[in-house]
């Protein structure tokens, strides 16, 4: 019992210690990490009308739209309410690929395959937002 209360007591101790040591980390250039942080600016996200053009062969597309406010979980995904099969027509937005109802050996599924359930993994909505470093990229034309 000694030697659990002992273990923790230094446990405890070593993390108070190194939790006030990351105070005062500096960078490679000698200013404190701490005066450096800077709250975060939000951003818009970006809605264009017919999608974003593609930079590379299959990329996935871009999600040209809001996506904060979407519930994806095992039990419900809100991008099925416009993108599914038997929605996409109505609302008028691109249908899931055909891909997405395959499994990694081909054999095709009736409904969406849980490897490709949840979009915003490979699907990514964008912000109008300056660039953190210059680039000079051009996209496969």
């Amino acid at each position: 019992m000694k030697k659990i209360a002992t273990v923790t007591g230094a446990a405890l101790s070593a993390l108070l210690l190194s939790t006030a040591a990351l105070s005062d980390v500096q960078s490679l250039r000698g200013e404190k990490l701490d005066a450096m942080a800077k709250q975060s600016e939000k951003h818009e996200v970006m809605n264009v009308k017919g999608g974003i053009e593609r930079s590379y062969k299959q990329q996935p597309p871009m999600i040209p739209h809001e996506v904060a406010k979407y519930e994806i979980n095992l039990k419900v995904n809100g991008c099925l309410s416009c993108h599914s099969e038997k929605t996409y027509q109505e609302k008028k937005a691109p249908k899931v690929g055909d891909s997405h109802y395959m499994t990694r050996d081909g054999k095709v599924l009736p409904t969406l395959s849980s490897r490709r359930y949840f979009c915003t993994q490979c699907h990514a909505p964008q912000e109008n937002a300056d660039p953190l470093v210059q680039n000079n990229f051009h996209g496969a034309k």
